[in-house]
């Protein structure tokens, strides 16, 4: 990361209320610099140019911090988490929490494990479908809070993560400027999932002007046993 793109990173991470040190920053250069060199031989983002991935990749992921303040968080999971978004700039920055990352792809999994011995951070890495590891009683209703940045529909994406989320946490769901659109199809999805909406929160990516909605769904009640459903039933059948 060169002094100038630097400077900006560290005021957008102030903005975001975080005061990022010269070693997460260091390890931010190296996430970036891997992703980029892995990238040329497995695809795991269209996003390569080095401002792009620091506003659009580590800034966005980060960001939600305005809104909830991950320091005092323990348990997270980022569900569909690709190429570590928004998990691992979360980690990075907030070292103490518990983070879990989950991905169905093998490819992605892979990067995933190279780059925390990379950052030499411990992260729990894994490889299933949501819909499967949400019913194993390691994962189930044990997140305080529970990440995506997922491309699904919030009503199939709710089923996928609510599970996860324990009784008081919290689901929040990375949006863009469609939420209104989607949420107009959750008329029943949180409740039967045990949810409520909490909050929705917006703001503009700076420089790209991008639209971030953060959907809040706070669990107020157990989920049923029933949920998550398959993968056909959810995606054929959404709540």
């Amino acid at each position: 990361m060169d002094k100038k793109l630097e400077e900006k990173f560290k005021k957008y991470c102030l903005e975001a209320d975080i005061n990022i040190t010269r070693e997460q920053i260091d390890m931010f250069s190296v996430y970036m610099d891997f992703l980029i060199e892995y990238n040329k031989h497995t695809n795991l983002t269209s996003i390569v140019n080095p401002e792009e991935i620091v506003i659009k990749h580590f800034l966005d992921s980060i960001i939600i911090n305005k809104f909830i303040k991950i320091g005092g968080i323990q348990n997270i999971i980022d569900v569909g988490t690709g190429a570590g978004f928004p998990g691992i700039p979360i980690k990075i920055c907030f070292k103490n929490i518990n983070l879990t990352l989950l991905d169905s792809v093998n490819k992605k999994v892979v990067f995933l494990k190279k780059l925390c011995e990379k950052l030499k951070i411990d992260v729990d890495i894994i490889h299933s479908r949501a819909e499967d590891s949400a019913k194993n009683l390691l994962y189930r209703e044990k997140f305080d809070l529970v990440l995506s940045r997922a491309v699904a529909p919030l009503n199939v994406l709710s089923e996928y993560c609510i599970p996860y989320v324990r009784k008081s946490g919290f689901f929040v769901s990375y949006k863009g400027s469609n939420v209104k659109e989607e949420l107009l199809k959750c008329t029943d999805c949180f409740e039967v999932l045990g949810g409520k909406i909490f909050d929705i929160k917006k703001l503009n990516l700076p420089e790209i002007g991008d639209t971030r909605n953060f959907v809040i769904i706070e669990k107020i009640n157990n989920c049923s046993i029933k949920y998550p459903r398959s993968a056909s039933n959810i995606i054929k059948k959404p709540l």
